[in-house]
């Protein structure tokens, strides 16, 4: 095992994002895995656990430490506000807490399958006790207290404290829902109409969000646990580190080349109904004009077979029916939205095709501001969601495959054309996305030289250079940034301040994530061990990157060289709250060294704290 590890080809390195998006369009390929056995489900367990104990930037081995962080963040990951299981649960688990890392080295992955069958248990319990409290109604003469966000309280004691939580989770609940309600209706609404959802009654509304959030977490196949539990292992050595699914993985591919084939169109669950939410521009449903948003998709069919009636199916198992390759066709059976009720079944047959996700590319605009002297200045306006690279079609040699500095470079070529005074490139909330593209970005404001520090090891650290000379814009810049601004907008950020290229503008800081990530395919690694199955990727922490002037961003971010107040700057946010919680617990579990900026660093997690 540790041999063919060491061998293995790094598909992707990234400065990872720190949100990836899923999409839920029905678009792109997609391989069933609802037929995986459980062998497979064992091997996939083993090597990631492999993974992770030789190849993360920690470098810290499967142990009773680990096993005990998964333990702890396995349970969180299931009940992130402590509502559903108790310390009776916990504690019947208990006996497990330093076994597991034993058990994921066997490919022995039943804790996890036991713990979600006690989850879905109290799920079962939390719904008919909230349909009794919902038929009875509530009374709002007591006066009662209820801490919303339970994140840093502890487990309560006992299944009878459960029901009391959750009678005061639900008449609270209600009585947000009727306040939000009385607000609505007594202020003005454009064209006297009000929103549909205040002809249902608070506790109708709140009997059906019980419902589909029990159904949710039923519908899952054994893969998408299998994926909770993995990623709960993975985040137990840092907040950035996962596994994905076959189906999580190409949503992440689709994020970073933003195109995939498909129909081009955006789905959500309502009701037991697949509900289209909007047609992608330019995609082919959108040629082909016939699907239109709140249509409901009843049934599914491939090219040459029978439909297959999709009403309550699991929203990703629609998607993964309606996603194929290129140019094959797909047949859907519609109930037209505009009907409602009324709406007779109609069958539409959509060849599926290339869809560009645009609305998520680097977007130019140019804005005429006016000066005390009187004069107009043309200030180019440049949006930057994220970085984003089509990796495959790049390692193809295709000269134009997709990238965030390949848009920016042709938007760059019509500023100059209109000849601005300055650019503003606004990077507020892009979250990252690829390293190389954070250094060729880069490259298009300086003439060359170094542009990130990436620390592989103790001794190891790769210089990341712009090589170019060519500058595309050498005018006035400045690079609007916020607490949402992380990974490869800090790299971007720290060096266009280091070099003095640009006015830095925004919250008090960036993000302050200083880690990179690199993604292992898992069919890899299969090949080795002469198996065969969509088995997914694990995402992980393989290196540290520092500015050019040998500054972490890690916890501290960049500093902008004017600060502009943003709601961001007072919202919790930032590398500390993502990964204070574990860097206590590994702390605690006897651990020298955490993601925090320094040895020094201190992580709070509620009123409890410590060195790490």
């Amino acid at each position: 095992m540790k041999s063919f590890l060491r061998s293995a080809v790094f598909r992707i390195l990234l400065s990872a994002s720190l949100l990836c998006p899923f999409f839920l369009s029905a678009d792109g390929p997609q391989t069933s895995t609802a037929s995986l056995s459980n062998k497979e489900l064992e091997t996939i367990a083993k090597i990631t656990s492999v993974i992770l104990g030789r190849q993360h930037y920690l470098q810290h081995p499967m142990d009773d430490k680990m096993s005990a962080l998964l333990y702890d963040e396995y349970f969180k990951e299931l009940d992130p506000q402590k509502i559903f299981f108790c310390k009776e649960d916990i504690n019947k688990f208990k006996q497990f807490r330093y076994k597991l890392d034993d058990y994921l080295a066997a490919g022995d992955i039943k804790f996890a399958f036991e713990v979600y069958k006690v989850f879905l248990k109290r799920l079962d319990a939390y719904e008919a006790y909230a349909y009794t409290l919902l038929a009875q109604g509530f009374t709002f003469t007591e006066n009662e207290d209820y801490d919303f966000n339970r994140a840093d309280e502890d487990w309560v004691e006992n299944e009878a404290d459960l029901k009391e939580l959750w009678r005061k989770k639900l008449k609270n609940d209600v009585l947000t829902l009727m306040l939000v309600k009385k607000v609505a209706e007594t202020e003005p609404q454009e064209g006297n109409e009000h929103p549909s959802w205040l002809e249902k009654s608070p506790y109708e509304r709140i009997k059906k969000r019980v419902a589909q959030t029990v159904s949710f977490f039923k519908k899952k196949e054994p893969l998408d646990i299998l994926e909770t539990y993995l990623s709960s292992l993975a985040r137990a050595y840092d907040p950035h580190s996962e596994y994905m699914s076959p189906r999580s993985e190409e949503d992440f591919n689709i994020s970073m080349r933003l195109s995939l084939m498909g129909i081009g169109a955006t789905l959500t669950s309502e009701d037991g109904y697949t509900k289209v939410v909007k047609v992608v521009p330019g995609g082919p449903a959108d040629l082909d004009g016939r699907l239109k948003a709140d249509d409901r998709i009843v049934a599914v069919a491939q090219e040459n077979a029978e439909p297959v009636d999709v009403i309550d199916m699991p929203l990703n198992k629609v998607v993964a029916m309606i996603r194929g390759p290129e140019n094959t066709k797909v047949s859907l059976t519609v109930l037209d939205g505009s009907k409602g009720l009324n709406a007779i079944p109609k069958t539409l047959v959509i060849k599926r095709g290339n869809v560009k996700l645009t609305e998520s590319e680097a977007k130019g605009r140019i804005q005429r501001v006016g000066t005390d002297n009187g004069k107009e200045l043309k200030i180019g306006i440049i949006t930057l969601p994220s970085f984003y690279m089509d990796f495959d079609a790049a390692s193809k040699g295709d000269p134009n495959y997709k990238s965030s500095t390949n848009d920016v470079l042709r938007i760059l070529k019509d500023f100059k054309k209109e000849k601005v005074d300055g650019i503003v490139l606004d990077m507020r909330s892009n979250g990252g996305g690829s390293l190389k593209e954070a250094v060729r970005l880069t490259g298009l404001f300086i003439k060359n030289g170094p542009v990130v520090q990436v620390k592989n090891g103790p001794s190891d650290v790769d210089i990341q250079y712009d090589e170019d000379e060519t500058v595309a814009y050498d005018g006035p810049l400045a690079v609007l940034i916020n607490r949402l601004s992380a990974s490869a907008t800090e790299i971007f950020a720290g060096a266009i301040k280091d070099y003095n290229r640009g006015l830095i503008l925004g919250d008090f800081q960036t993000h302050g994530k200083g880690t990179v990530q690199t993604v292992f395919e898992l069919k890899t690694f299969l090949a080795f061990i002469g198996a065969n199955f969509p088995a997914g990727s694990v995402k992980f922490t393989n290196a540290k990157f520092y500015r050019v002037n040998g500054n972490s961003t890690q916890i501290k971010g960049v500093t902008p060289d004017i600060v502009f107040p943003s709601f961001t700057e007072f919202m919790e946010l930032g590398e500390e709250r993502l990964g204070c919680h574990r860097a206590c617990s590994a702390h605690q579990l006897g651990f020298k060294t955490s993601f925090c900026n320094s040895g020094s660093q201190t992580a709070f997690r509620g009123k409890n704290q410590c060195q790490c």
